[in-house]
C-alpha cells in the first residue's frame, strides 16, 4: 500500500525538478536580441556571420564546453578589455552601458546558447 503512495509521489517530484532546471536553462532570445541592438553589438557582430567581428555563433561555439564560458563572456561585455581585428588594428571593446543584471544575463545565455 505504501508503494502506490510513494510512486507517484516520486515521479511528481522528478517531473517538478525537470521543469525548474528547464526553467532555470530559459532565456528570452527576444529580449537578448533587443539589447544586443540597443547596445551597439550587431554594428560589429551578426549572429551567424561575420561582420567587422566575429560572429556570435562563432564566438558561442569558441566558448563551447568552457566551465568559464558564461564568466569569460560576461568579462568581455563589461570590461572594455582590447580586441584584435583581422586587420591587425586595436580598440577597446565597448562596454555595455545596461547595469541590469538579468538582462545581462539573459543575453549571456542566448549568445552562449546560439554555438550549440
Amino acid at each position: 500500500m505504501k508503494f502506490r503512495v510513494i510512486t507517484p509521489l516520486i515521479s511528481g517530484l522528478c517531473a517538478s525538478g525537470l521543469l525548474l532546471s528547464a526553467n532555470a536553462l530559459a532565456f528570452d532570445a527576444d529580449e537578448a536580441q533587443a539589447l544586443a541592438k540597443k547596445e551597439g553589438c550587431l554594428k560589429c557582430h551578426a549572429v551567424d556571420k561575420k561582420k567587422e567581428a566575429k560572429s556570435l555563433t562563432e564566438i558561442s561555439k569558441s566558448l563551447k564546453g568552457k566551465a568559464d564560458a558564461e564568466a569569460k563572456l560576461l568579462h568581455h561585455l563589461t570590461s572594455g578589455e582590447m580586441v584584435k581585428f583581422d586587420d591587425g588594428k586595436e580598440e577597446e571593446h565597448k562596454v555595455i552601458k545596461t547595469k541590469d543584471k538579468a538582462a545581462i544575463k539573459n543575453m549571456t545565455d542566448w549568445i552562449l546558447s546560439l554555438g550549440k
